[in-house]
């Protein structure tokens, strides 16, 4: 085709992959991949720029991010800031973009019939953004509330100062995000024209030649060849070198040195950190990966084990990291006990000591092979993706990897290359290491602070005795390579399917003590089953003390699993024990193979648990800093957590979680454990490559693990109820406040409650949200500039539903809340003026979206076993709702928000939690400090309510409950009988 200079057909799939590929190299050198599927109920693109923030002129920090928001906000053809947005929001798509060190990502999903024009919108972006003053002006705020919210996250602050104590002069060094300071205020005093400076960036780095373009839809790959060439062959080639940074960011001022860092959570880490070379040119011999799935192993012998078995750490990851372009890293990081970290400088040696081993042993061919055969299986029965996130997560393999490559080249490895593996192992030396111990111990000897986030610590160089001691060439007997794994499936066979098998679960099995459900996988056709199993017991939550001992038993089974189950997760096996407030959930996935050989033993450890008195101490203190640092967590996060505390029928808040754990004993969890395990009801899903027999017949080992060890009484039928929510008065308008000393932000949620859930009532408040989805962006996030996190959808919790709208702020809550009750004011009138065409354009997005099918098993497992837990059983919701919404008229949707949404609606039903900052340095602030706009000020036609219309204000969670009614639960959409025998399905 004309515009295309090379087009490569023949790219390496997987065998279970029925998608058509072609790769082009179009005329400008932008490389596309196009992906044919005609199956797909969503069609997406993702455009990958490469280059990121390490290209920021260093006058103008967070540069490259700034023009990543500011392309959303209009182009030429589109001028409009929210056209691009608005038209996403209509036709049932979405978009998103991210900033990384060395490129730019930038995506998007919408229904396939509007692909075309969401595609031409995506291209002026790279064609002719307009980046128009106004908008600049109010999109550095957001930039900056997007900083503000990662600066008490000490993942941020860590990664931030791994990077300002790199050579100062390297690109590595600079700060990514940008905030007011670095693209506001200190340009303006510079006399620096910040619009001019990213119309600049993007016409200097924004080039076809180091973008790569990857398009999935419907059309066949000719059409989407057409599309590609006739959308993007006009984006200019300005002959881009692609930057690459082959000097290494720690030279030898910056190795040798330990850290000492005062996190903001109460933390313990220990990070070790070598600088080796970039290793993605040895992409078909992974080196890297070979000594990253040695070091991060967790069986029998590992680095792990051998730490956990001293008590000096709970988790370990290990492993080769590409730092950007032209440099590497490979880390170890530990979270470390508080013994552990007294013994940092012994658990480097034990690395050291690992490393020895490696050497002595040298490279194993057979470990390399395991290692490549499992990729290889990976790879072969790869889950599908949603379109939006495969080609978000693909596309940037154009620029890494030859094109025939671009699908499995960071997959398949080939190439047995020992050399390499001890090339890499060479860099693993106390010469070339940086250690950071991170913990709030350290607060009194840090003498430094980081510039950007403030970071607290203290530098130092490590003493030659000690690198002596790490050079130490001896061994540790305990350390050793791992042992085959016997996980890997062998059987990859499907079971033969059933002649009349029904379209959703169906129960094989109902007694006293068991309910089992059952649905043979039809659809994905994959050697992959999930086992789902719910141990409902009312001691579980029966107290706050109950609840800790559930979670303890539940932490420290999982910790006594760990080293056995490791070797099955790596072969594609994953499990996970949680606890709930009614109970447990054991979930198995991934291969069918060995599923009943892991089963086994999880029932069999289960059932015979002995805790260990080391383990115990270990993970008790870290559950209790757990719930302290609780606190740390982001302002929305309270937000959300306050109102759920506010409305469930039953909830321990984290306090009173807290104050029981003084009565957390080994003694008390030992007596617990079979107390629990005695008296419950056990409901099951297998959903997958299994017949009945072997659903049955796994469901029968659970059983008889049990019965060998407890003597099981099942549960009367009303103990298996589920919670109600708090039904508040019509009417009402409550105002929940607490502190947050941690954070500079603010956080306003405002609930609106509605109803029990029902098909009628769903699509009411799904279609409201829908509608007034992209306006509350635009407004409040965009225009308003009121935060950086601005959500508006639908809570649904014990089968009710409200709509809320989250706000995280740098204003006073109150004035964010007055901002989304003018903006809800206007909402009336914006559905009354819309047009019949576009109400329809909003009932099928929506449509659209619900009928979405899963891509992959796991999502529809997940789906059916919420239908279980909630006691729902509702299994063809989204058909069944949807034809339900194609028949609402835009007087349902007005009716509905005049009853229950409007501010004189007579059935109105607010709760809002105001979260108000009281960290040091925020007082004159505007996120604790209310504005002119609270007393009385009109604005945009909205004022605050009058006197005698104040809200109520919540003093008290107990007494504010107890004045409340209750909701009923909602009724199965289908009966059980409660004979234990047949379902009425």
């Amino acid at each position: 085709m004309k515009g295309v200079k090379r087009c490569v057909n023949d790219i390496i799939k997987s065998a279970e992959d029925k998608r058509l590929y072609r790769c082009l190299e179009l005329q400008n050198d932008m490389k596309v991949l196009l992906i044919s599927d005609s199956s797909t109920d969503k069609s997406s693109a993702s455009l990958d720029v490469n280059v990121g923030h390490m290209s920021d002129p260093s006058r103008l920090p967070g540069l490259a991010h700034f023009c990543e928001h500011m392309l959303f906000l209009g182009t030429e053809k589109y001028p409009s800031e929210n056209e691009y947005s608005k038209f996403l929001s209509e036709h049932g798509g979405g978009s998103n973009a991210c900033t990384y060190s060395d490129h730019t990502n930038y995506y998007f999903d919408v229904v396939p019939e509007h692909f075309g024009g969401a595609l031409d919108r995506f291209a002026q972006f790279f064609l002719c953004p307009l980046f128009t003053e106004s908008a600049t002006e109010r999109e550095v705020n957001a930039v900056n509330s997007e900083h503000e919210k990662n600066i008490p996250n000490d993942s941020w602050r860590l990664d931030q100062l791994e990077k300002s104590t790199a050579k100062k002069d390297h690109a590595f060094n600079k700060f990514g995000t940008g905030n007011k300071q670095t693209l506001d205020i200190i340009p303006k005093e510079n006399g620096i024209n910040v619009r001019e400076e990213l119309l600049k960036f993007h016409d200097t780095w924004y080039s076809s030649n180091i973008m790569a373009l990857a398009i999935l839809g419907k059309e066949s790959l000719d059409e989407l060849e057409r599309m590609s060439v006739e959308l993007f062959l006009d984006v200019k080639n300005k002959n881009v070198t692609v930057p690459r940074w082959t000097e290494h960011p720690f030279g030898p001022e910056q190795l040798q040195m330990k850290g000492y860092i005062v996190p903001v959570k109460d933390i313990r880490n220990l990070n070790i950190t070598f600088p080796i070379p970039d290793l993605h040119e040895y992409y078909k011999a992974g080196p890297g990966h070979y000594l990253s799935h040695l070091f991060g192993h967790e069986g029998p012998g590992s680095l792990l084990s051998v730490l956990r078995t001293k008590g000096w750490c709970n988790s370990l990851v290990g492993g080769a990291r590409t730092g950007s372009r032209g440099f590497g890293f490979f880390g170890i990081n530990v979270d470390l006990t508080e013994e552990g970290i007294e013994h940092v400088d012994d658990i480097v040696k034990l690395v050291f000591q690992y490393v020895n081993m490696l050497k002595q042993d040298g490279p194993k061919e057979w470990i390399f092979q395991e290692y490549k055969d499992i990729i290889s299986m990976h790879f072969r029965f790869k889950d599908k993706e949603s379109p939006r996130s495969y080609v978000s997560n693909i596309v940037h393999n154009l620029h890494d990897y030859p094109l025939e490559e671009v699908l499995s080249g960071c997959f398949l490895i080939s190439d047995w290359k020992p050399d390499l593996i001890e090339m890499v192992l060479g860099y693993l030396t106390p010469e070339n290491i940086r250690v950071a111990v991170v913990g709030q111990m350290f607060e009194p000897v840090s003498n430094e602070v980081e510039k950007w986030y403030g970071t607290k610590y203290k530098l130092e160089k490590i003493p030659e005795s000690v690198l002596d001691e790490w050079r130490s060439p001896n061994l540790c007997c305990d350390l050793k390579l791992p042992p085959k794994n016997e996980f890997i499936p062998t059987d990859f066979d499907l079971m033969p399917r059933e002649e009349t098998a029904p379209l959703y679960p169906v129960i094989i099995q109902d007694t006293p003590l068991f309910r089992v459900w059952f649905k043979q996988d039809d659809e994905f056709l994959l050697p992959k089953a999930n086992l789902s199993f719910e141990f409902v017991s009312p001691l579980a939550y029966l107290d706050p003390i109950s609840c800790n001992m559930t979670y303890m038993f539940v932490q420290l089974f999982k910790d006594a699993l760990n080293e056995y189950a490791y070797a099955a997760e790596l072969a594609g096996m994953k499990w996970e024990l949680t606890n709930t407030k009614y109970g447990m959930i054991l979930g198995i996935g991934g291969y069918n193979s060995k599923q009943h050989v892991l089963l086994d033993k999880i029932m069999e450890k289960l059932t015979n648990f002995k805790i260990d008195s080391k383990r115990f101490e270990i993970l008790k203190e870290n559950y209790v800093r757990g719930l302290k640092n609780f606190e740390a967590e982001q302002p929305y996060q309270h937000a959300v957590y306050y109102l759920a505390v506010l409305l469930a029928e039953q909830a321990w808040t984290k306090e009173e979680l807290l104050n029981s754990t003084g009565e957390l004993t080994l003694e008390k969890v030992e007596a617990f454990i079979p107390q629990i395990l005695s008296k419950m009801h056990i409901e099951c899903l297998i959903h997958g490559n299994a017949d009945r027999q072997k659903a049955l017949s796994l469901v029968h080992l659970v059983e008889e693990r049990l019965q060998c060890s407890v003597s099981l009484c099942p549960l009367l039928p009303r103990q298996l109820l589920r919670n109600r929510e708090l039904q508040l008065v019509d009417g009402c308008h409550y105002v929940f406040e607490v502190g947050n000393r941690l954070h500079r932000s603010s956080c306003t949620e405002i609930y609106y409650q509605c109803h029990l859930q029902s098909t009628h009532t769903n699509m009411l408040l799904e279609l409201l949200v829908q509608i007034i989805g992209e306006p509350c962006f635009n407004i409040l996030r965009t225009k308003e500039q009121l935060g950086y996190i601005v959500f508006s959808g639908i809570r649904r919790s014990n089968g009710v539903q409200g709509l809320r709208v989250i706000v995280q702020s740098e204003r006073h809550p109150s004035y964010v809340d007055q901002r989304v009750e003018a903006f809800l004011a206007k909402m009336e009138e914006y559905i009354v003026d819309m047009t019949s065409e576009e109400f329809e354009r909003h009932k099928e997005a929506l449509a659209a979206q619900r009928l979405e099918k899963p891509k992959k098993l796991s999502v529809l497992s997940a789906r059916f076993w919420s239908e279980i837990t909630l006691q729902q059983y509702h299994f063809d919701r989204a058909n069944i709702e949807v034809a339900h919404l194609r028949t609402l008229q835009k007087k349902d949707i007005l009716n509905f928000f005049k009853e229950l949404i409007d501010h004189e609606a007579p059935c109105r039903h607010k709760l809002a939690v105001h979260v108000v900052p009281t960290a040091d340095g925020v007082a004159g602030r505007g996120a604790n400090v209310l504005h002119a706009a609270s007393d009385g000020e009109v604005v945009d036609g909205f004022a605050p309510p009058p006197p005698g219309k104040e809200p109520t204000k919540i003093e008290d969670i107990t007494d504010f409950k107890s004045s409340q009614g209750m909701f009923p639960l909602v009724q199965p959409y289908i009966s059980l009988n409660t004979n234990n025998t047949k379902s009425k399905l």
